[in-house]
């Protein structure tokens, strides 16, 4: 299973939040005005929750001792309203995030995929399809889960927060310095809080991508898992990661639950200080008791937003882990077409030609020999050449180059004359068709699935004539819907053999000037892979085509051979010819190896 570039343990600890969380701001600029106008909506209804006190302030000093029932009742009503206006309000201001903020999570998925899409088969080859499925779910909920709500309320609860204290201090400065004691020791707490919390959330998070791998993996593949009895073992590989997550989430509580409770303590031990100072001065008459009851429900009031700081600190880390997650895959270099004319001009038909063209692994270490080193060949215009070699010899890689699924380290492929360097891909990916030995299908219906291969004017005629050439209409056919029945996931409701052919009829469906084909007819038994053969000779003389063969009757289909050997071109020529003079291929010819790569 690839591991993931990118772990907890690799990421800096000190890394600025603030200006991770602010790479967000593209995606909520197109509805700042909503936003804005919720956390506006939701600093009036918590700042509505400070004019209670003033309320019942007025209460205790006027209608209650007094003994006025008619301003009690009043000032009943007043309570009330304000309770119903600080409901209606908060009531409002999600209703003004819900719509825009789910926009904002379907843009970044949608960007995302996209991005996938760009990205290079190397990408691909490092990264586990876990990890970058749980940053397209599980980090964007997260995202938009901080969006909706600890992002406002940290900016709330700090208003709130800030006007309470001024009010506190406007009622009574001694009694307010004394509530305002634990600030230092908060902050100090909350910043250590930060650092540790950040780390911990982003372990869990890759966690949680590797344990989404095992089981994409297990679910892909369960006929190798119940084929061989392995569900005892992909269960405990399972539980290993489940319980690794476990314990990591139960780090994370227990760091929730400390800050948590310290922040409660500290606060409260002010309070009752405050209290208990307030009660002796009322008694010897420094003091109103109305203004005891503002001063106290005022501090009761800030609690909720003084105790969910440690709550909403939790939650932005996640969001900023999330989003560290997220633009680790929107940061990767995506594939780059050369600055060049949209389309060359069409030049002389040169065919497929291959010039001092090496190629390595991006991840190979210095000292690795190439895969492909300095290959020269050539496949005339309308030339049908096989490629044979060894299990190792480069020659599924070699044909990767064509398409650009990889690039060349050195040397250059020309298609006529153009260097495939120069081309946008685009371009290129309609010229070059590749059918692969393992066929890939997608949950789609077989039709959609051939007609991938071809442009968006084709049609029924050209999928019947694909078909027809892979010797797949017979059993398309039988389907219960023909072209239109689903194959399911991986197309693995069809056997081997089907959906090679229906990879065969996906790369001939567009007609293509250049066809490449790894070893396409492997999973075909010997009548079908004849009767498909004859019909692939007469699309081979409309193309220029170059085929990865393993078998004899394969190569048959070739007008040259080149042999690949130790990832070079060992010699090129006619069956017949290199039978005669090459060991090795006489060798390969008569059983001796077969491959890939």
């Amino acid at each position: 299973m690839p591991e993931t570039p990118v772990t907890s343990e690799s990421v800096a600890v000190r890394r600025s939040a603030v200006r991770v969380l602010l790479r967000l701001w593209p995606y909520v600029r197109p509805v700042r005005g909503r936003f804005f106008s919720a956390a506006f909506v939701a600093v009036v209804a918590s700042c509505l929750s400070l004019v209670i006190p003033l309320v019942l302030k007025w209460l205790v000093d006027g209608p209650v001792a007094d003994r006025d029932p008619g301003g009690v009742w009043l000032g009943a009503l007043y309570l009330l309203l304000l309770g119903v206006a600080e409901a209606g309000l908060f009531g409002l201001r999600r209703w003004l995030v819900a719509r825009p903020l789910s926009s904002v999570e379907a843009r970044m998925r949608e960007d995302l995929y996209g991005r996938l899409q760009r990205l290079p088969i190397a990408f691909h080859d490092r990264w586990a399809s876990g990890q970058l499925l749980s940053r397209g779910t599980t980090d964007l909920m997260i995202v938009r889960m901080f969006l909706a709500f600890p992002l406002t309320f940290l900016v709330v609860n700090a208003v709130t927060i800030l006007a309470g204290c001024a009010l506190l201090l406007g009622q009574d400065r001694s009694l307010g310095l004394v509530l305002l004691t634990p600030v230092v020791p908060v902050m100090v707490l909350c910043s250590y809080f930060e650092r540790r919390y950040g780390v911990v959330a982003r372990r869990a998070q890759d966690q949680v991508g590797d344990l989404t791998t095992v089981v994409e993996e297990s679910v892909l593949g369960i006929r190798i898992v119940k084929g061989f009895g392995r569900h005892r073992s992909q269960a405990d590989a399972f539980r290993r990661l489940a319980e690794l997550l476990r314990s990591t989430e139960l780090s994370k509580a227990r760091l929730l639950a400390t800050i948590w409770a310290l922040i409660t303590v500290l606060p409260e031990l002010a309070i009752g200080a405050a209290l208990v100072l307030g009660s002796v001065r009322v008694a010897d008459g420094d003091l109103s008791a109305g203004t005891l009851v503002a001063f106290l429900s005022t501090a009761l009031a800030l609690r909720w937003p003084v105790e969910s700081i440690g709550f909403l600190l939790a939650m932005s880390q996640e969001a900023v882990t999330a989003t560290e997650r997220y633009f680790e895959v929107m940061d990767a270099e995506e594939e780059r077409d050369a600055a060049a004319p949209a389309a060359a001009p069409a030049g002389a038909a040169d065919g497929l030609r291959f010039e001092g063209v090496s190629f390595r692994f991006p991840d190979a270490p210095d000292d690795a020999p190439p895969v492909l080193d300095s290959i020269d060949l050539h496949v005339r215009p309308g030339e049908t050449l096989a490629l044979v070699g060894a299990t190792g010899s480069g020659k599924t890689t070699l044909t990767a180059l064509v398409p650009r699924l990889h690039e060349v380290s050195a040397g250059r492929i020309l298609l006529d004359g153009e260097d495939i360097a120069l081309m946008e891909r685009e371009r290129l990916r309609t010229l070059v068709s590749v059918a692969f030995e393992e066929p890939t299908l997608f949950s789609a219906s077989v039709g959609e699935n051939v007609l991938m291969g071809a442009g968006p004017e084709a049609g029924e005629p050209e999928l019947a004539r694909a078909l027809g050439i892979a010797q797949a209409d017979g059993f398309v056919g039988r389907l219960p819907e023909g072209t239109r029945t689903q194959v399911g996931e991986q197309g693995l409701s069809l056997s081997g053999g089907q959906r090679q052919r229906l990879a065969l009829a996906r790369a001939v469906v567009g007609r293509p000037r250049f066809l490449v084909l790894d070893d396409p007819l492997s999973a075909l038994d010997v009548h079908t892979e004849a009767r498909v053969e004859a019909a692939l000779r007469e699309v081979l003389k409309e193309t220029t085509a170059l085929v990865v063969a393993h078998r004899p009757s394969t190569v048959m289909l070739a007008d040259r051979v080149a042999l690949l050997s130790g990832g070079r071109i060992a010699a090129v020529g006619t069956h017949q010819e290199l039978l005669r003079s090459s060991a090795e291929y006489a060798w390969l010819m008569s059983g001796g190896g077969d491959g890939e790569r």
